[in-house]
């Protein structure tokens, strides 16, 4: 392992986000993170200044499909099959700004 974090540094992290880790789970932690700085440095090391910057790998192209018409369900045959509507929509309980 690299001296490049400290489990000191993995456990105020995890604190500032709210994360409660085991001593191994710190440990693990640490030691990932360890490896991907050294991974990084790895790549920072590399000579690339010949190689040309790119946003994708591969060339990308849009799929297009031509739209097609379908039969649809009927609204007044599925509004019939819900629970509750209203107005000609779903009527639904609010999940926001209930009182606990």
């Amino acid at each position: 392992m690299s001296d490049r974090i400290t489990s000191e540094a993995v456990a105020k992290v995890a604190k500032l986000a709210r994360l409660s880790l085991s001593d191994d789970e710190l440990q693990q932690a640490t030691h990932q993170l360890s490896d991907m700085l050294d991974h990084f440095a790895d790549i920072d090391a590399l000579d690339l200044e010949s190689v040309e910057p790119m946003t994708h790998p591969m060339d990308i192209a849009n799929v297009m499909r031509d739209d097609v018409v379908l039969d649809v369900l009927d609204r007044e045959e599925v509004l019939d099959a819900a629970p509750v509507a209203e107005d000609g929509r779903f009527r639904v309980p609010p999940i926001l700004g209930l009182d606990d």
